[in-house]
Parts: C-alpha cells; sequence; structure tokens
C-alpha cells in the first residue's frame, strides 16, 4: 500500500494527514504505530484522516488516530491542520467548513490573518459522560493518585480531560503525574491530563500529557479544557492566551452551555509518500 501524505503541524503538535477521498486508506493499530514511530516512519503524535461527509449536514469527515493506535474523538490543533489541507488541496473553497467527528460537529473558519478558529463544541461536566468514576458531579475532584491526593478538574472536551492547577508550569510534575492519571480507574477510558499555571486572569501556561501519545507540544483540547476548568473555578475571564511549549492559542469561552472557540496556526511542513 503506497500513500500520498503531508506532514503538517500546529504549535509543535505535529500530524500525518492523508486525503481518504481521493485515494483509498486503510489503518490498523500496527499501521499507525509504524508510521508515527519518530525512527523507523513518518513520525508524528497524530495521524489524521479526511473522508468524505458521513451526514448531509457536514461537509467533511474528520478522524484522529493517536501515536499508539487508538483512535479518539477530538483534536483541535489537528482541526486547524484539517482546515488548512483541504483548502491548499482545493478540496474545498469555503471560509467556514462544517466537519464530523467521532464527538460530534465542529465548525472551523478561516480568519484574515491567516489563523483559524475552530469551534469545540460544548464542554461537558456529567462524570458518566466524560466518562469519570465519582459519587457526585462537582466543580472540582480529588484523587488518589501514586499513593497522594491530587485535586484536579475532569470535564470533556469531546474527549475526557483531568486538569491541575500547578505553582510553576516548569516544575509541574507532567512526566511523572501524566501517564499514573491518564491510567487511573476513576477513567474507564483513559484521559488527558492538562497542567496549567495561572498567570493573570487573562493569561495561563499549560503543558499537557495526551492520552496515548504522551507530552505533546501543543493540544487544543487540553487548552480548551483548562480554560473551562479555570472558568468554572472563577479563576479566569472569558478570552484567555494560553501559552504551551510549542506557541500560543486564544481560547474563548463564556458559560455552561456555550461553545469553546480556540484561534492559532497551522502549517504545512513537507508532502510525501509512504509504502506499508
Amino acid at each position: 500500500m503506497k500513500l500520498s501524505f503531508t506532514k503538517m503541524q500546529g504549535l509543535g503538535n505535529d500530524f500525518v494527514v492523508f486525503d481518504a477521498i481521493n485515494q483509498k486508506v486503510q489503518l490498523t493499530p500496527a499501521v499507525c504505530r509504524e508510521i508515527a514511530d519518530r525512527h523507523f516512519g513518518i513520525g508524528c503524535d497524530q495521524i489524521l484522516l479526511i473522508e468524505p461527509p458521513h451526514t448531509v449536514n457536514t461537509d467533511f469527515h474528520y478522524r484522529i488516530f493517536n501515536a499508539d493506535g487508538s483512535e479518539v474523538e477530538a483534536c483541535g490543533n489537528g482541526a486547524r491542520c484539517f482546515a488548512l489541507f483541504i483548502r491548499e488541496k482545493s478540496l474545498c473553497d469555503k471560509n467556514i467548513i462544517s466537519v464530523g467527528t467521532m464527538a460530534g460537529r465542529i465548525i472551523l473558519k478561516h480568519q484574515p490573518d491567516g489563523y483559524i478558529e475552530v469551534d469545540m463544541g460544548i464542554p461537558i461536566f456529567k462524570p458518566s459522560c466524560i466518562p469519570f468514576e465519582t459519587p457526585q458531579q462537582a466543580k472540582s475532584y480529588s484523587l488518589n493518585v501514586g499513593g497522594d491526593k491530587i485535586n484536579l478538574c475532569a470535564l470533556s472536551m469531546g474527549n475526557p480531560h483531568a486538569v491541575i492547577i500547578v505553582p510553576d508550569i516548569i516544575q509541574a510534575p507532567v512526566s511523572r503525574l501524566g501517564p499514573l492519571i491518564e491510567n487511573n480507574a476513576a477513567f474507564p477510558q483513559k484521559t488527558n491530563v492538562g497542567f496549567m499555571q495561572i498567570v493573570q486572569r487573562s493569561e495561563i501556561h499549560l503543558r499537557v500529557y495526551e492520552r496515548g501519545t504522551g507530552e505533546t507540544l501543543a493540544c487544543g483540547t487540553g487548552a480548551s479544557a483548562a480554560v473551562v476548568a479555570g472558568r468554572i473555578l472563577g479563576l479566569l475571564d472569558e478570552r484567555i492566551l494560553v501559552h504551551l511549549p510549542g506557541g500560543d492559542l486564544v481560547v474563548k469561552w463564556h458559560s455552561e452551555g456555550q461553545p469553546v472557540l480556540i484561534q492559532g496556526p497551522a502549517e504545512t511542513v513537507y508532502e510525501g509518500t509512504i509504502e506499508l
């Protein structure tokens, strides 16, 4: 199987993108791991598949595979790369694009400044829908992790997230606590883990340990979840500048029942073919 691909990145969160409209693409977990391997494959955090629409109210369908081969529901940085890809490949010339995902429909908008805005949908707090096992819903939770009690917020942005507030983003125990929380029994489908330092009400630093991938340079759903958590706790304003290791995003969220909007860049790195 010989496939054309495009390597893309959004704030250093990197992707291998396949056009599954004009070529037949069959991805197994083993094939995904082969592609994502940074020594023996192309190398990436996630693999993105552009498919024809699955429903009448969308222009395209969007599938996301982690480096470990697992298919996941949402990826904000990937969505921006998706929007740039279909424009560069002349698959669609609309400024506003409706895209179907495992988590539901998302809206992508090309901005005049070249940035892309993604409507990430409405945050979900009901524990059974995250999913997160707890006796009752709350703004924050205490979780036993490796013998320590960790305070965190739990929510879904189409995929599960745990958000922890830390005093120093550089010293945050991402590599130690990230995998322990990701695989904690309280999250039956595992979880992404965000470590957030609040600089001021309009600005945060964030590092994210992504489910099935590890720490990445940026995470759009993670940035969304962190801002939502900070807003729920009364610590952040509606418009937040989020500093990630790979660069900055702007995240906006008004209140419960409203969608999260993120704005940021996307870039094509190179194109090629791979034989699998």
